[in-house]
C-alpha cells in the first residue's frame, strides 16, 4: 500500500538508522538489570503475596539481596540456588526469608550449572502456563469471534475494581471491543505492585493481579453474553514495567500500554531503568501474544501537532526497533498517534487524514492505536462531538487497528455511562455508513495530502540520522522529544539499576525471546 506515492527507499532508511539507534542502547540493556526486573523473574517463578507489613514478598527478597550487595547475579541465581539445598519451592523461601528463618546470601553456593538446571525447569512450568493463556485467547476469538476492526476501545476509572466490572460490562454490551482499566493517579512512579483486590483510586484503578484476575472473569462473562471476545488493557510502565508485563501473562490480559520511551519523557524515570525495564516486559508481551500500545499520542499533547508531527513518526520506527529487539512480532505492535491539531486551522482534516495514513502506509502490519482528540476540546460538548465525529472518519478510511473513542465530555469530567454510550453508536454510524471508504478513494498526485505525508517522512529520516549520529541518550538530553529533557543519571530509578555480574542469568529470556 502506497496511496501517499511516498519514496519506500527513505522509509528503509529511516529503518534501518532506528534499527542503529536501537542496537547501541541494546548493548548497555544487556549489560544490567534492575530491581524490577529482578522481582519479575521472582513473580514468573511463583513468588507472590505479602509480608506481615503489607510489602510485597518479591520487593522484600530483592531489596534484602540488593542490600547485600548480591543482585548482580540475579534472583534466579540466588532462588535456584536456595532450592537446591532447601527442597523448597520458590514461594516457600521466600516466605521463609521474609520471616528471618532463612538468608539466601549465607547458603552454601552450588555451581552454576546446578543452579541453572533447577531454575529453568520451574521457568519452564510458567512458561508452558503463559502459552496456555494464549492458546485459550486463540480458542475463544474461534469460538465466539471477535468485533470488526477498528476495535472499540474505551476506558473505565473509577477507581473501584468493583464498580470498574460493572461499567465495562455495560460498555461491552453497548459495542465496546477493548476495555482499559485506567490506573490510579501516580502509579506508575511506586516501586511496587499493590497486592489484592482494591476500592481506592483517583483519577484511576490500582493495577494488581487481583483486579487483573477480577476483569479478565468479567469480561470473559460478558464476551460469552454478547457472542465477541472482549480484550483486557491495561498499563504496563512506569517503575514496575516488567512485573505488570507478567501479571497481564498470568492472568490473559490482552493489550498493553509499553513504550520504550514514555517513562523517561513524561514520568521522569530514570533513562538507564525504563530502557531496561521496557526490554523485558516487550519480551514477555510478545510471548504471551499481548498487543502493546506506544504513547507517542503524548508527544502532541504537550508540543505543536502540525509542526512537531515528524516526531511522532520518528518515535514510531525507534519503539518498532526495540520492539523486534524483545521478539515482539509487527502484529502486535499497536504504534501510537493521535488526532490532536488544532481545529481551527484551515485544511487541517486533509493534514490528519495525511498522517494517520501515512502511517498506516508505513506499518501495514500494525494494529495501529489511534488516539482521539483531547488537547482541543472544550466545555461545548455539540462541538467536541463533532471532533470526535472526524476523529472516526478518519479512522475507517485509513484503517486504523485499535480506536480509542473520545467523548463529548472529554473536558469537562470524568464520562458517565451515557456519554461512552453516544460514543459508541457515533463511532459505528461512522464506521458502518464508510465502511469501505478507504477503498474507494485514492489522493490527488502531488496534492496537499500527499506532500504533507512526504515533507514529515523527510523530517523524520533526517532527525533519525541525527539521532543516529548523536545517540539516543544525548538526543533525548537536548529535548528532541515533546521538547522534555532527560539525562542518562536524572529521574526517578537510578538506584535500581545495577551491572550484571559474568554469572548473571534470567531464564525467562531464553525461554520467551522470539517463542510463539
Amino acid at each position: 500500500m502506497n496511496k501517499l506515492n511516498l519514496d519506500f527507499n527513505l522509509v528503509a532508511e529511516a529503518r534501518q538508522s532506528a534499527k542503529v539507534i536501537a542496537d547501541d542502547i541494546q548493548g548497555m540493556i544487556d549489560l544490567h538489570t534492575t530491581v524490577s526486573v529482578e522481582r519479575t523473574v521472582l513473580r514468573l517463578l511463583g513468588v507472590d503475596g505479602i509480608d506481615d507489613i503489607d510489602r510485597p514478598l518479591p520487593n522484600v527478597i530483592v531489596d534484602k539481596v540488593k542490600e547485600a550487595g548480591g543482585l548482580s547475579l540475579g534472583l534466579a541465581y540466588w532462588m535456584g540456588n536456595a532450592m537446591i539445598h532447601t527442597n523448597q519451592t520458590p514461594q516457600e523461601i521466600a516466605e521463609a526469608v521474609s520471616r528471618g528463618d532463612l538468608d539466601l546470601m549465607t547458603i552454601p553456593q552450588s555451581d552454576l550449572e546446578s543452579i541453572k538446571a533447577v531454575v529453568t525447569k520451574k521457568a519452564q512450568e510458567t512458561v508452558d502456563f503463559i502459552a496456555q493463556n494464549r492458546k485459550d485467547r486463540d480458542n475463544f476469538l474461534e469460538t465466539i469471534g471477535e468485533g470488526p476492526k477498528p476495535y472499540l476501545y474505551l476506558i473505565v476509572a473509577t477507581g473501584n475494581i468493583y464498580e470498574d466490572v460493572l461499567q465495562a460490562q455495560a460498555a461491552a454490551k453497548q459495542g465496546a471491543d477493548i476495555i482499559a482499566v485506567i490506573r490510579t493517579t501516580g502509579q506508575s512512579l511506586l516501586d511496587y505492585v499493590p497486592f489484592g483486590p482494591t476500592t481506592e483510586g483517583f483519577g484511576g484503578t490500582y493495577a494488581t493481579q487481583e483486579n487483573f484476575r477480577i476483569m479478565r472473569k468479567a469480561l470473559d462473562e460478558v464476551g460469552e453474553e454478547v457472542g465477541r471476545y472482549i480484550r483486557l488493557c491495561n498499563y504496563c510502565s512506569g517503575l514496575c514495567m516488567p512485573e505488570i508485563a507478567a501479571m497481564g501473562a498470568f492472568e490473559r490480559l490482552d493489550v498493553m500500554l509499553n513504550d520504550a520511551l514514555y517513562g523517561i519523557l513524561f514520568r521522569d524515570i530514570n533513562m538507564q531503568r525504563t530502557l531496561v525495564d521496557q526490554y523485558f516486559s516487550r519480551i514477555i508481551n510478545g510471548f504471551a501474544g499481548v498487543i502493546i500500545n506506544t504513547g507517542e499520542d503524548n508527544y502532541l499533547t504537550t508540543a505543536d501537532a502540525v509542526e512537531e508531527a515528524h516526531t511522532v513518526l520518528t518515535s514510531q520506527f525507534i519503539n518498532e526497533q526495540f520492539a523486534l529487539n524483545a521478539g515482539l512480532p509487527e502484529e502486535q505492535m499497536g504504534l501510537g498517534h493521535c488526532f490532536e491539531m488544532n481545529p481551527n486551522i484551515e485544511n487541517g482534516f486533509l493534514m490528519e487524514l495525511s498522517q494517520a495514513q501515512m502511517a498506516r502506509d508505513i506499518f501495514p502490519n500494525a494494529p495501529l492505536k489511534y488516539m482521539p482528540p483531547t488537547k482541543y476540546k472544550t466545555g461545548n460538548i455539540f462541538k467536541g462531538h463533532v471532533q470526535d465525529t472526524l476523529f472516526n472518519a478518519v479512522s475507517i478510511m485509513t484503517n486504523q487497528g485499535l480506536q480509542l473513542l473520545g467523548m463529548l465530555t472529554e473536558a469537562i469530567h470524568t464520562p458517565f455511562l451515557q456519554d461512552r454510550a453516544l460514543s459508541i453508536e457515533n463511532a459505528k454510524y461512522v464506521f458502518n455508513n464508510m465502511k469501505d471508504m478507504g477503498e474507494e478513494i485514492e489522493f490527488k498526485k502531488d496534492g496537499m495530502i500527499q506532500k504533507r505525508a512526504q515533507t514529515v517522512l523527510a523530517e523524520s529520516v533526517k532527525m533519525l540520522n541525527d539521532i543516529k549520529e548523536e545517540g539516543l541518550t544525548n538526543s533525548i538530553a537536548q529535548g528532541k522529544f515533546a521538547e522534555v529533557k532527560r539525562t542518562m543519571t536524572s529521574g526517578k530509578g537510578l538506584d535500581g539499576v545495577v551491572k550484571k555480574d559474568d554469572q548473571y542469568f534470567n531464564p525467562f529470556i531464553e525461554l520467551m525471546l522470539g517463542g510463539q
